[in-house]
């Protein structure tokens, strides 16, 4: 059985005007992802900022989200590093903190080899019960899985029952389909690829739109799920403005612009992050006007 079916936000950390994390705000934006159809809660990924958290922060947003959302929806943690051990380290926190799966991203800067991500997987998922999502998104980490060892993984280690694809290569992701022979449930990781990721058999979307979005991707979801592909295409072709604007700076410098824009206040980006140059915020705008977020 899927963790969970559509499009799951991986939702921003808001943070106050100090830096520290706005827990108050989480609680109004889950609220508010619920309210509006999202169907899963990812908390603590690349969008979460995880990278500039300090473990006691990261292991306490999960914490904070899995209560705060009181299973209403699934609460998937993002606990990937590049240290197997640090990975092992969150992966437990997540499960002693009440969430129901991790996203595990390939370990960074590393560049493991094929067989180095089958033991980093295979270490992880021995270390606790929780079902894991992979996270392969080479543009990021500079390291893929292999469709042959997503597959592997997938046909060798029970509670590994998920892939977010974020390669931007379909063939890829079709190959990973094909060889995993039904064991692997996809999750597209590009909100401008949902639709035809959906076409080769993916659950879903875990989604950076969905922060400004949420009815709108669930819709995207829905309407293929119903056998509306016409309809789903239409609403994918719609948001790609939106999508590309989101995504001219390196995520998520725009989507947080993006929801302060919307009257969120999620406060700063932490650094390295920085504001979004002047030229790409009245992009943004233009793109968030279009397509009815402001005015």
């Amino acid at each position: 059985m899927a963790i969970f079916t559509g499009a799951g936000v991986a939702i921003v950390t808001p943070m106050r005007e100090n830096g520290e994390v706005n827990y108050d705000k989480l609680g109004e934006l889950i609220d508010y992802q619920i309210n509006n159809s999202t169907d899963a809660i990812v908390i603590t990924g690349t969008t979460g900022e995880a990278s500039t958290l300090s473990n006691e922060e990261h292991i306490e947003c999960i914490r904070f989200t899995a209560e705060y959302t009181k299973k209403r929806v699934p609460v998937i943690a993002g606990t990937g590093s590049n240290s197997t051990e640090s990975a092992i380290y969150l992966s437990k926190a997540a499960q002693a903190a009440g969430a129901d799966a991790c996203l595990v991203v390939t370990p960074y800067y590393n560049k493991a080899t094929q067989s180095g991500l089958y033991a980093h997987y295979k270490a992880i998922a021995s270390s606790m019960d929780l079902p894991i999502i992979m996270y392969n998104v080479p543009g990021r980490t500079g390291c893929n899985i292999a469709p042959a060892t997503a597959a592997k993984l997938a046909k060798d280690i029970d509670t590994i029952v998920a892939i977010k694809a974020a390669t931007g290569n379909v063939s890829q992701e079709l190959h990973t389909m094909a060889l995993a022979d039904g064991k692997l449930d996809m999750y597209s990781g590009e909100d401008g690829l949902i639709t035809p990721i959906l076409s080769i058999g993916a659950k879903g979307v875990i989604s950076v739109l969905s922060n400004v979005a949420p009815q709108q991707t669930h819709d995207i979801c829905e309407t293929f799920f119903k056998g509306d592909i016409v309809k789903s295409c239409e609403l994918q072709k719609e948001a790609l403005e939106l999508v590309d604007a989101l995504f001219c700076e390196v995520n998520p410098i725009p989507v947080k612009h993006a929801l302060n824009l919307m009257g969120f206040e999620v406060g700063p980006l932490r650094m390295p992050m920085s504001p979004m140059e002047p030229e790409n915020l009245e992009r943004l705008k233009k793109a968030m006007i279009g397509y009815g977020l402001i005015k």
